[in-house]
């Protein structure tokens, strides 16, 4: 019920009055998003419309989270169906999938948010060595080869800028993930191929927020940074709509100074 009441919240706000840019060219491109650990395709709730206030066409991908391989496979085949270009995004764990599944030649550019970037022949467990491990991965619990979350971790350390009643519902829906996942090897680095976004969590507790600024450093990343926890994509959609935007070749310039 309480998720029901999210979704019609959020499709009322998706019907506010468009700006000039409704239509856009055929040929624009595509956003593909792809959620992290823990979550589905519901985490860019707050961030499809305002991708739609600007005329873009976003699909929010479904992964399985059974493997790095599974999920990639999945988002290739939205970018297979995607019309045209596409501007791939990844947050937390799926920073891992574009990265694997976006040196497809349809992929114009690359938005990570509180992401993995691994290199080739690396892993995302690999990631976090030499960083002090981040407090909110002690909530994490293991059940025949799959993780998950407590519930007290997800509204102190996952979704700390969310109510705690919405926090709670994000435990109760949340997707485990297969532990071994994380220990699969990236056999593609799109990054070192196509221009790349990165919006680092400040005060997030799921992933070193040094780790990120390094990463962002490391691929050569336009760098954006939000005051928010690791549910970036639900505590600050506007600062990750707009740094898609600009992957997207879309300028949000004067909306921005305006505050609107």
């Amino acid at each position: 019920m309480l998720r029901t009441a999210l979704f019609l919240a959020l499709a009322v706000a998706a019907t506010a009055p468009a700006s000039a840019a409704e239509t856009r060219d055929s040929d624009a491109p595509t956003v593909i998003l792809a959620h992290g650990a823990f979550s589905d395709g519901a985490s860019w709730d707050k961030v499809v419309p305002i991708l739609h206030h600007w005329g873009v066409r976003a699909v929010a991908v479904h992964e399985p989270l059974s493997s790095l391989h599974d999920d990639a496979e999945a988002v290739r085949r939205a970018i297979r169906a995607a019309p045209g270009p596409v501007v791939l995004v990844g947050h937390s764990w799926g920073g891992s999938v574009i990265t694997e599944a976006g040196a497809d030649p349809k992929v114009k550019s690359l938005v990570y948010v509180a992401a993995f970037a691994p290199d080739v022949g690396q892993n995302s467990a690999q990631q976090g060595q030499n960083y002090p491990q981040p407090p909110g991965l002690s909530g994490l619990r293991e059940r025949e080869g799959w993780l998950w979350l407590d519930e007290a971790n997800v509204v102190r350390d996952f979704a700390p800028d969310l109510k705690p009643r919405l926090a709670r519902v994000l435990a109760s829906i949340q997707a485990p993930i297969k532990a071994s996942a994380f220990a699969e090897p990236l056999t593609q680095a799109a990054w070192r191929s196509k221009p790349s976004w990165y919006v680092i969590a400040r005060n997030d507790r799921m992933l070193s927020p040094q780790l990120q600024a390094d990463t962002a450093r490391r691929i050569g990343a336009q760098v954006r940074s939000a005051g928010s926890g690791h549910a970036v994509p639900l505590a600050q959609p506007r600062e990750v709509a707009f740094a898609i935007l600009e992957a997207a070749g879309i300028s949000t310039q004067d909306e921005a100074h305006s505050g609107g």
